[in-house]
């Protein structure tokens, strides 16, 4: 199966410097935390998204949740899972930012444009190279990006046709 897609998410650049975050685990954010609504705001698309089930992250600290997809929808390749059938969580209030898998094409423009950034054991060749950290949004502008990466992480997990579309 391939880790890339033929609809890449087109993004823009992110404006400013990068956050802050840990450098190994629990990889965080540190600096630049997503508002908690902006949190909520995405977590609410998220939970919407068909055949996912939301649930307790199998690798993260107690106050993440995380996204699941029922085992008959996981159709994606090993490295479209950070476990399980979980393909994305979201952090908990004090962090916002999102650990999720993408293809390479995309995870190469998310960090390229300065969205994402690999997970500490995905640069040590640990984890598959899919695995990164989104950064939370500041505004509703990058909240859109975020949901948008999402999107692309569901439709790896799911190894989505191109024409399956899922709106805002």
């Amino acid at each position: 199966m391939t880790t890339t897609v033929h609809n890449r998410p087109g993004l823009p650049p992110r404006s400013g410097n990068p956050p802050l975050t840990r450098a190994h685990n629990p990889h965080q954010q540190l600096s630049q935390t997503a508002p908690t609504v902006l949190q909520e705001t995405l977590w609410s698309r998220m939970i919407t998204l068909p055949g996912v089930i939301v649930g307790r992250s199998g690798v993260s600290l107690s106050d993440t949740r995380a996204l699941h997809l029922r085992p008959g929808d996981a159709n994606g390749p090993a490295e479209a899972f950070l476990v399980g059938t979980e393909f994305a969580h979201l952090h908990g209030p004090s962090d916002g930012s999102l650990h999720m898998c993408l293809p390479t094409d995309v995870v190469a423009e998310a960090i390229t444009r300065g969205w994402a950034e690999l997970h500490p054991m995905a640069r040590q060749r640990f984890l598959p190279a899919t695995l990164v950290m989104v950064y939370g949004p500041r505004d509703t502008d990058e909240l859109n990006i975020a949901w948008r990466l999402v999107v692309a992480s569901y439709q790896f997990a799911r190894q989505a046709r191109e024409t399956e579309r899922v709106d805002n």
